[in-house]
């Protein structure tokens, strides 16, 4: 699942918010079989298949504090955003060191997000929505509700393609918006107070949500935006939610906050003749109370509908932020847990009776040399490093004379796409989605040159 859609990084366009932080943005690529790291010298790319093993598959010290890195499932396209240039997106074709491309905005890109078939970039007041394949501009969203966090999510499944980005910057409406079709679906009136944290399941049928009080998450289902499920994470304090995300089947959810706990829910599912699968008390229980939700007031309700977390994790500290996703590491399922020191945290999940999760590894993400020269232990962590056979950007590409474009975005069709350049003839693409899982599959980037409608954009 792509994880921590909302809040992914620990810093923002003015880099790692504190001192000490090691990194300036962390997030898992859609399965979660990756994880990119931004660092003040550049970013770098974990394969996270193993638990005892945190193999570093990529590392780049070309682009200076890096608070966005996305990489595209296990492919070699990877998009960095920098705070030296806030307004400009590049896309690399890591494997080869090379740059497909880049695009200029009128202000500071907050979030991206991709899937096999679109590429979307969120702004504090408008989104940006890119054909990935020859990244072509196919909508501009603009006078968006003021959204400071660029808090958005993109399903990772081709065929659902929605996007889901705050409706208003006061209460916690979420519009839900197709981006293949380029149309919007629904308006989900899902919390009282401002939207916190966003994510698709994997199938694109399910949009968990929490809000910036961060005591209730809530599934609702796409693209009806009927709720679903309703859970409290608690009801003590109120917290800031970091990441939510869906395991691979979709049958938990997990959320981090602030806080030092972790919390997995588990979303009951019925069977085709109605009947929980699982016929617990609780799902008794549970399946009363929402038949009797029906006639009592909404807020007693409510209190009935949610349920208490069916597994949780306490980590060692709080305060720092984090990024959380499930994932089925050597066919068991994992909590992954990335922390704004520089740590990856794997725990064991039990799927059948929940409880207190156990760790079963600590990764440093910056390796055992530079933990050690701070000081710091290495708890068994083994990181391998990648052999430096990559050749780099300036190696391999001639560097432009001229800096990027900055030129505003004053004049834009919404539905404008490329003005100049030459036609990309259509067999240099695949019919469907691009396959993204070898050496060869990602690009061709023998794409056009010239500016686009993205803002202005430049292809190598």
């Amino acid at each position: 699942m792509e994880s921590g859609e909302g809040v992914d990084r620990p810093g923002g366009p003015g880099g790692p918010d504190g001192p000490g932080l090691r990194f300036g943005c962390a997030s898992f690529n859609q399965d979660s079989t990756s994880l990119a790291v931004g660092t003040k010298t550049g970013y770098r790319l974990f394969s996270v298949t193993m638990v005892e093993k945190l193999d570093c598959i990529h590392e780049s010290a070309e682009t200076p504090d890096v608070y966005i890195v996305e990489r595209l499932f296990s492919s070699s396209l990877v998009v960095v955003v920098s705070a030296a240039m806030p307004r400009r997106m590049n896309v690399y074709h890591f494997k080869k060191g090379t740059e497909i491309c880049n695009y200029s905005y009128s202000n500071n890109i907050l979030a991206v997000r991709l899937n096999r078939q679109r590429l979307v970039v969120c702004l504090e007041e408008s989104i940006y929505i890119h054909n990935i394949k020859d990244m072509k501009l196919l909508k501009t969203l603009l006078n968006t509700p003021s959204n400071p966090s660029g808090l958005c999510a993109l399903s990772i499944n081709h065929s659902n393609s929605y996007l889901a980005y705050p409706g208003s910057a006061t209460i916690g409406e979420i519009v839900v918006y197709d981006a293949n079709n380029l149309s919007t679906v629904t308006m989900i009136p899902a919390h009282d107070s401002p939207l916190a944290a966003l994510t698709f399941n994997a199938s694109g049928t399910k949009l968990a949500s929490a809000s910036e009080r961060g005591t209730v998450i809530r599934v609702f289902s796409i693209p009806e935006g009927l709720r679903l499920f309703e859970f409290r994470r608690g009801m003590k304090r109120y917290v800031s939610i970091s990441s939510l995300s869906f395991s691979p089947d979709g049958q938990f959810l997990c959320a981090s906050s602030n806080t030092e706990t972790v919390h997995i829910f588990k979303l009951e599912q019925l069977g085709p003749s109605g009947e929980d699968e699982a016929a617990t008390w609780t799902a008794y229980m549970g399946k009363m109370f929402s038949a009797a939700s029906s006639y009592l007031p909404a807020q007693v309700s409510g209190m009935m509908s949610q349920d208490r977390a069916f597994a949780t994790v306490h980590l060692l500290a709080s305060g720092q932020r984090n990024v959380c996703t499930l994932a089925m590491i050597q066919k068991l399922p994992r909590l992954l847990v990335a922390s704004a020191d520089g740590q990856l945290f794997i725990y064991n999940v039990d799927p059948q009776d929940g409880g207190e999760c156990m760790l079963a590894h600590t990764h440093r993400l910056f390796g055992v040399d530079e933990g050690r020269g701070e000081g710091a232990e290495c708890d068994g962590s083994e990181v391998t490093r990648p052999p430096h056979t990559f050749p780099s950007y300036a190696a391999t590409v001639a560097l432009p004379a001229t800096g990027p474009v900055t030129a505003t975005l004053t004049g834009y069709s919404e539905d404008g796409g490329a003005k100049k350049g030459e036609i990309i003839p259509e067999h240099e693409f695949a019919a469907g989605p691009v396959c993204l899982d070898d050496e060869n599959e990602f690009p061709p980037i023998n794409w056009c040159h010239g500016g686009t409608a993205a803002g202005q954009g430049r292809r190598s």
